[in-house]
């Protein structure tokens, strides 16, 4: 079992860059590899706060943007998931999130043709005169505690799960869940 010392990087890890100083993480933080924050672009104090006991196994990934933020409550395992922020994940106590779940607080780019083509135009590395960046509508997610998340789930935009509920594997959530 791996631990995070005092340099913050983790034992035995073939990632070699420590944790980034803006991640906070509780007593008990289990974490395979450092590798798991190398999407990480927010340069906020605390950008990812995660509680104690929280396991974040080696498919994570935390993708945040320049404003991003996310929080784990206590005893949440995550096994494979991928979170982007481009505001704000919250994420409650005992979740469990299974492998390729996909959460996501923005579309990350625009939804109209028009803005996505600027969108295309601005994004490419190697045009010259690139346009900025259209606008790109953000809604936090809000998981409660003690939610279960199965394999290949995807929870889109301002989406909130009540707590004690079940995502089924391979579901798309688009609108809110109720507790339970």
């Amino acid at each position: 079992m791996s631990n995070v010392n005092s340099e913050r990087r983790v034992e035995s890890d073939w990632w070699a860059d420590p944790i980034p100083p803006n991640v906070k993480f509780g007593e008990g933080f289990y974490c395979e590899t450092a590798q798991i924050f190398r999407f990480m672009r927010s340069p906020l104090p605390d950008a990812v706060s995660l509680g104690n006991y929280v396991s974040c196994y080696a498919g994570c990934s935390f993708a945040l943007g320049k404003n991003g933020r996310c929080t784990v409550g206590d005893f949440t395992r995550m096994n494979g998931a991928l979170l982007m922020a481009e505001e704000v994940i919250e994420i409650g106590s005992h979740c469990l999130i299974s492998w390729n779940v996909g959460i996501a607080d923005s579309d990350f780019h625009p939804i109209d043709p028009a803005q996505r083509r600027q969108d295309a135009l601005a994004l490419a590395p190697y045009f010259k005169d690139r346009p900025p960046r259209p606008p790109i509508r953000t809604a936090p997610v809000r998981i409660a505690d003690n939610v279960w998340i199965g394999m290949n789930a995807v929870i889109l935009k301002g989406v909130t799960i009540g707590e004690s509920s079940v995502v089924a594997a391979g579901s798309v959530v688009s609108k809110s869940v109720e507790p339970n």
